[in-house]
């Protein structure tokens, strides 16, 4: 059996049967053993930072790693934004990277790189795989150091020869890294420190799944305790029925004004709050003074059963108080953010998947789908844009039973717009909609907030974050993609466009016409 046949094997034994990939001359052993496994679904992206992107939002939703498929060095490069992405949601992800022939290696062929160097970037398990009778074995300690800290991306690279040499067997799994359990000292000072008025608990990563929701919410009936979810939750189940917690703000002046006069912070799954930049004369770290942090569970701690056994310390009586599904309907006109918000709320179907890389807009989405119809949000994690569109794709082929919304800003949607293929191919339940205010909007409100001034838009700077002249043509970017598109300008037309959507199989997009920004 050759290499590649039995790594492949031995993925969908370990029960990973789903690659993400966009392959190239190294790795073409790989996709051949598609055939002969043919319990391995492959997953084609037109672009690496797809793929990867696409990995990260089946991990997150399937609960369990995924796989992604590059080619050599630059196939890594090109998919390393989503990468970090991931690495930021601690998402168990196995990347496999392939390689030239190791005989090839001293030729220093142009495509020759150092792919380790890169790997470790975002990788916290690395390896060469250097024969073939290793190289399944070798895949099943990738997978279940994919396990390991809460969840971390494992690289595997792959040398050509070692996917077409004969002699590899199929491995068996290796048992996965389980949390750590909760540390009974650090939920008796949480304990006491919930006990105290004006106490917040801070919540993220492991910590916002339904169950974990249900006991933050307990613990905050009972104790008067504020909550607060992180600025970019991993996978977030909220809407209707569950604790109604408003995330941290965007703007590090947002979140001191969110954690003013706290008397502790206790985190749970989340980081202590930082600003994403750093400003003039606006502290980088965003703790009030004199506010001591409590860490009830990182992200490698079972951080719902830490809130459990905290709500039966605090709370063993309480009934966490659920948000109501009162999404009104938007009032008629021209959109805006918030008309465009409130009709995504309203139309939201049950048990959706939310993709928010809305940007500027998210500030208005938030709240409204806050007594939306219950559903699970993906956002954004690590910052680097362009993650939306593949999110997408990933959770749609990990959930294809429930329909995937994907609220999208315009300039990040062009990062990774190749996506939409991939949606119309696979025929997912996709509705994109995409906001159309033709800037970089946010970049518009930065110019100011780090101190270097306004941008007019008739000026050179102002045109660094201008995205007209000419306006990209979504719709019709969208179309020759293979994805049916609408374009809306007003909340009745957005209305009717998310009906026509959720009423037909298989991708849809809707570029929403907003005002533009600054």
């Amino acid at each position: 059996m050759r290499g590649a046949e039995a790594l492949v094997g031995s993925l969908v034994g370990a029960g990973v049967e789903v690659c993400f990939m966009n392959p190239g001359t190294s790795e073409m052993h790989f996709v051949q053993a598609l055939d002969a496994v043919p319990e391995m679904r492959g997953v084609l992206a037109l672009f690496e930072g797809v793929a990867t992107g696409a990995a990260d939002g089946y991990a997150r939703i399937a609960g369990k790693p995924a796989a992604v498929l590059l080619h050599l060095g630059p196939g890594l490069g090109n998919g390393l934004a989503n990468l970090h992405n991931a690495r930021r949601a601690g998402t168990p992800l196995l990347c496999v990277v392939g390689a030239h022939a190791t005989d090839h290696v001293r030729h220093d062929a142009p495509l020759e790189s150092d792919i380790t160097a890169v790997a470790r970037t975002v990788s916290g398990w690395v390896h060469t795989s250097g024969d073939a009778r290793d190289v399944a074995a070798d895949a099943m300690r990738a997978l279940a150091a994919t396990s390991e800290r809460g969840g971390q991306i494992a690289t595997l690279v792959l040398p050509a020869d070692v996917s077409w040499s004969e002699g590899a067997a199929p491995a068996p799994a290796l048992p996965a890294a389980p949390p750590y359990p909760p540390d009974p000292g650090r939920v008796a000072a949480a304990a006491a420190a919930v006990a105290e008025p004006g106490a917040v608990l801070l919540l993220g990563g492991p910590a916002l799944g339904e169950r974990a929701m249900d006991a933050a919410g307990r613990i905050a009936a009972a104790t008067g305790t504020r909550l607060l979810v992180e600025t970019f939750p991993r996978c977030w189940d909220t809407g209707a029925g569950r604790p109604r917690v408003d995330k941290l703000g965007y703007f590090a002046e947002q979140a001191l004004a969110q954690l003013d006069g706290a008397s502790s912070l206790v985190l749970a799954g989340a980081r202590s709050p930082v600003s994403f930049f750093g400003y003039p004369g606006v502290p980088g770290d965003l703790v009030p003074d004199g506010c001591p942090v409590l860490g009830l569970a990182d992200t490698a701690t079972d951080a719902c059963a830490a809130l459990e056994e905290l709500a039966a310390a605090v709370a063993p009586d309480a009934v966490a108080e659920p948000a109501p599904r009162s999404a009104p309907q938007p009032p008629p006109g021209p959109l805006d953010v918030r008309s465009m918000s409130a009709a995504i709320a309203a139309e939201l179907p049950d048990g959706a998947i939310v993709v928010d890389e809305s940007l500027t807009a998210g500030a208005a989405l938030a709240p409204a789908l806050q007594t939306a119809a219950p559903h699970t949000q993906l956002a954004l994690t690590g910052g680097a844009i362009g993650q939306g569109p593949p999110t997408a794709v990933g959770a749609a082929v990990a959930a294809p039973d429930r329909p995937v919304v994907a609220v999208q800003a315009d300039g990040s949607a062009l990062y990774t717009f190749q996506a939409l293929w991939t949606q119309a191919r696979e025929q997912l339940d996709v509705t994109t909609v995409l906001i159309n205010n033709s800037a970089y909007a946010i970049l518009r409100v930065e110019l100011a907030r780090t101190g270097a001034g306004e941008a007019a838009r008739s000026g050179r700077a102002g045109r660094m974050l201008d995205l007209s002249d000419p306006t990209p043509d979504f719709v019709s970017l969208a179309t020759g993609l293979g994805v049916p598109a609408r374009r809306v300008e007003t909340t009745e037309a957005l209305l009717d466009a998310l009906r026509w959507a959720r009423a037909e199989p298989g991708p849809h997009l809707i570029e929403a016409i907003v005002p533009a920004v600054g």
